[in-house]
């Protein structure tokens, strides 16, 4: 057993099922080859196991249509930037939300630099909730909107389907992040109305880092981001207009596609509803342990959905001074900064310090919890460093 309690989730799952492991171990032991790079067994078992994982993913968001519509990334960061760069093109509009990650905001600031792309960013409140009034403002004569599903910082998460409903209303496409959602919050691309859809594998849905998706509906077009090899079609110049080949260049990530397969069974097993139950009344008691600490801030509302995220600030003490002391004297993980989310801490008043993160996963227990509360009402109690400047502490892919 580790020495150690681990409550940062959001960021990865760093503790993983044995079943997991095992599948990674298998296939580098047992397979070793590359997808759709041979014609030989090898070859041909490892398209079986990326094919069973396009599989299992398309069964477990609802992707609808040609699981070919699936492409392989290396994490949500990338299939972000492949499908708002391959979609947008000069003068189109852009919606995003004060609750993105960087993964989205950069992209943007990028395309509006080099692309001359109008970038719209819808305001929120600090209960997660968007101003729906700058939304239809925002959303008049867009091209694509990028919906957040869950907030890395504050944990909320919004009502997809509608805000899919009026982006669509508005002629506009949608672009969901799931990255704090596939594996612990019920999620539908198909009935919400998701136009594509971006998957990390290695937060809940318990894969390596490494390797995550990227699903698009049929019927939209999406330039590649990096063209390359595909192991077919090799006398075209331009990449091949079959998928997940068109926007699939190079080798992909055959060990982690494994590992994620694995990671993926492991929760349609459990159900999400399940995974997302347990973690809901952990985070309950985790929010609630910390109000009743005496100059602990939390910024996270008591929503009953969402991510398992409660964020804070202590009076007394700064976020990143209280982290390595939680992870120095009491061996509790949790990750202080912005959290890849300026926005979103500019909207909390955090920008300059940042916050610090509590996040739960499926291996988490209601004695590490209490732990963790004993800890911070330890530590809250004593004399801190206030004031001090932001430190980062990571970031995510």
């Amino acid at each position: 057993m580790p020495d150690f309690t681990y409550l940062d989730w959001a960021a990865t799952s760093a503790i993983r099922p044995t079943g997991v492991i095992d599948a990674v171990t298998r296939y580098l032991r047992n397979i070793g080859a590359t997808p759709g790079r041979g014609g030989h067994r090898l070859a041909v078992e490892a398209g079986r196991v990326a094919l069973e994982c396009t599989q299992s993913l398309a069964a477990l968001l609802g992707f609808t249509g040609d699981t070919g519509r699936v492409a392989f990334t290396f994490n949500a960061t990338h299939g972000i930037n492949t499908a708002v760069t391959g979609v947008l093109d000069p003068g189109d509009v852009l919606v995003v939300t004060v609750f993105d990650h960087n993964a989205v905001l950069r992209c943007a600031h990028r395309l509006a630099r080099e692309r001359g792309v109008e970038v719209r960013m819808v305001p929120g409140a600090s209960d997660g909730s968007l101003d729906e009034d700058a939304l239809l403002r925002c959303l008049d004569g867009a091209k694509l909107m990028t919906i957040n599903g869950a907030s890395n910082v504050l944990g909320t998460s919004p009502d997809i389907a509608r805000i899919c409903a009026v982006a669509h209303d508005a002629g506009a496409l949608t672009l969901v992040d799931t990255a704090q959602v596939a594996g612990e919050i019920p999620f539908n691309a198909g009935e919400c109305g998701a136009d594509m859809v971006a998957v990390t594998g290695h937060k809940a849905l318990l894969g390596p880092q490494g390797v995550g998706a990227l699903w698009v509906r049929e019927g939209i077009a999406v330039r590649p981001l990096l063209v390359g090899g595909t192991g077919g079609d090799s006398m075209q110049r331009e990449m091949p207009d079959a998928w997940p080949d068109h926007i699939q260049a190079g080798t992909v990530n055959a060990p982690g596609i494994a590992g994620l397969s694995a990671g993926i069974d492991w929760v349609r097993r459990r159900t999400v509803a399940r995974v997302g139950a347990d973690a809901a009344a952990l985070k309950d008691r985790l929010r609630q342990g910390l109000t009743s600490i005496t100059g602990i801030r939390v910024h996270s509302p008591a929503a009953p959905a969402g991510a398992p995220i409660v964020t804070i600030t202590a009076d007394a003490i700064d976020p990143a001074t209280l982290a390595s002391r939680l992870d120095r004297e009491y061996g509790v993980l949790v990750r202080s900064g912005l959290h890849c989310a300026p926005e979103t801490h500019r909207l909390l008043g955090t920008e300059r310090t940042g916050a610090l993160r509590f996040s739960i996963g499926w291996a988490t227990t209601s004695d590490e919890v209490d732990h963790a509360l004993r800890a911070v009402d330890a530590i809250a109690g004593r004399r801190g460093v206030a004031g001090a400047e932001v430190v980062e502490t990571g970031s995510r892919a």
